[in-house]
């Protein structure tokens, strides 16, 4: 992981790698020689071979489950948005205002992250305050809503309703 970041490391530059999400572990724990073979990359993100670097990426596609960046591209981006609290939004908002300064998005191949399997709910309505209120915050500061899937999602289970009139959604 960190020696494929760092390879790829320069200025102006959010590299992303691969993550992958492990199955509950077996007894004993993982094996972590063989986490590769145990979860395969996100089939919804970018999975360069090994040394390969896909460059131009789509901001849209960022994960901070797995990134690196110079202190110096740290800087330009501004960090992290603090208004964002909880669950969702965060991430989209971080890469927004990346690309927004000019700062490519690159995918390194031999830079994988494994996720510890833990239960989780699709959509994830454990979450949906939380995706609701950061949702409004990143559709005033970008013009656009982000997690729109979850929405739709929570929508179709009669979870909430989108508002066109005002272009807002709220909790029903």
């Amino acid at each position: 992981l960190l020696g494929g970041y760092t390879r790829a490391a320069q200025d102006d530059v959010l590299l992303c790698g691969t993550v992958a999400y492990l199955p509950p572990p077996p007894p004993g724990g993982y094996d972590l020689d063989g986490l590769a073979r145990l979860a395969p990359p996100h089939p919804a993100r970018p999975a360069p071979a090994e040394g390969e670097i896909l460059r131009g990426g789509d901001h849209r596609l960022f994960w901070s489950l797995s990134f690196a960046l110079t202190a110096d591209t740290w800087k330009r981006i501004g960090g992290f948005h603090e208004g964002y609290t909880g669950y969702g939004g965060e991430d989209t908002d971080f890469a927004s205002t990346a690309a927004h300064r000019g700062v490519d998005l690159w995918w390194v191949g031999g830079a994988p992250a494994y996720h510890q399997h833990h239960p989780t709910e699709q959509p994830p309505v454990q979450h949906i305050d939380d995706i609701l209120r950061n949702g409004a915050l990143y559709k005033e500061r970008w013009g656009s809503w982000p997690m729109e899937g979850w929405l739709r999602a929570f929508e179709a289970r009669g979870l909430v309703q989108y508002l066109p009139a005002t272009d807002t959604w709220r909790r029903r």
